[in-house]
């Protein structure tokens, strides 16, 4: 056919160094053109084959000076780890928007823990604090060092990381391995949840999605002056925390149209009604909301980060003469 598509491995995508900063900007500018409603993104649809697993299928096509399309399929299962496997798998397709061709093909769970930590950093660029010094990170896997390196971005006053996560060895690691990124931060581990987010500025949890969530995260143990950002849609965060919250998600449409299937965000989360605003409207500049009092946002990952972040992977790759070209 004369067409190529370039496959790009984890490896390669880390070998180009791109900073968590850029991501964020691809993220935001992502949020934006939906929000100008410059693009196409249905909800992400899936598939459960095992009880706390999804299989998800994500597209989006991105117009105006973007003009970029793809789809990306992903998988969590969370017993993988357990059987030396990561937990989240999957690849992303890379389209050219003209002919449908697909011009990359890379690995998904790279991208997919980069551009959710940068969704996070726009969120806190648009209702954080400045004077922001602590947070607390529950769940101390690959999301959670992602999104602490977003926060690093936003906030420079950062002095205090708490961690907390069901297998002390995890969260040890997290430590060692992101403390040599915030030299000037003091982290500390903590051995119960309540003592982890309690007097936090920001509290960020990235724990393992699951069907029938417990939502351990209390109101009682936030201060009112805080942020609370669940990338694990509702495994932690207990329900009254958005209580009365200025309520933010990444996109109207996916959060409810989620909602509705049944599977999430049941038994008193915010309805479509208690929605403040989505970061689509925020980034294009229709909406904006306070850096005060308690802000929550559901964080769910939409398809239009991925393709902007598959984007800046193709590009810088395709400049570096990184990746494997096969002829299609």
């Amino acid at each position: 056919m004369g067409s190529e598509i370039r496959f790009i491995s984890a490896g390669e995508t880390d070998r180009l160094g791109i900073a968590m900063a850029e991501v964020m900007d691809a993220v935001e500018t992502g949020f934006a053109a939906l929000g100008k409603g410059l693009g196409e993104m249905p909800a992400k649809i899936g598939v459960h084959p095992r009880e706390d697993c999804f299989i998800h299928a994500m597209p989006c096509y991105l117009g105006g000076g973007i003009d970029r399309a793809g789809v990306k399929c992903i998988a969590a299962y969370p017993g993988n780890p357990a059987r030396g496997l990561p937990y989240i798998t999957g690849v992303m397709i890379l389209n050219d928007p003209d002919t449908g061709l697909p011009l990359a093909i890379m690995d998904a769970a790279q991208i997919t823990a980069w551009r959710t930590g940068a969704a996070s950093g726009v969120y806190a660029r648009h209702f954080g604090d400045p004077k922001t010094t602590s947070v607390a990170v529950i769940g101390t896997g690959v999301q959670g060092r992602t999104n602490l390196l977003a926060m690093k971005e936003v906030f420079p006053d950062l002095r205090e990381v708490r961690c907390f996560g069901p297998r002390d060895a995890s969260v040890q690691r997290f430590i060692d391995d992101m403390a040599p990124r915030l030299p000037e931060a003091v982290f500390a581990k903590h051995a119960d949840l309540e003592t982890a987010v309690r007097g936090a500025d920001v509290v960020i949890t990235c724990t393992p999605i699951v069907e029938h969530p417990t939502r351990p995260l209390r109101r009682e143990w936030l201060k009112d002056d805080c942020l609370v950002i669940a990338v694990d849609y509702d495994a932690c965060v207990g329900a009254d925390v958005f209580r009365d919250a200025h309520f933010t998600c990444d996109n109207r449409n996916q959060y409810v149209r989620t909602r509705e299937s049944g599977t999430y965000f049941g038994n008193g989360y915010p309805g479509p009604d208690d929605i403040d605003a989505d970061l689509c409207e925020v980034c294009a500049g229709e909406k904006s909301g306070p850096r005060k009092g308690r802000r929550g946002a559901v964080l769910m990952g939409i398809a239009a980060h991925d393709v902007m972040t598959a984007a800046l992977v193709y590009e810088r790759a395709a400049a570096a003469g990184l990746g494997t070209l096969v002829e299609l």
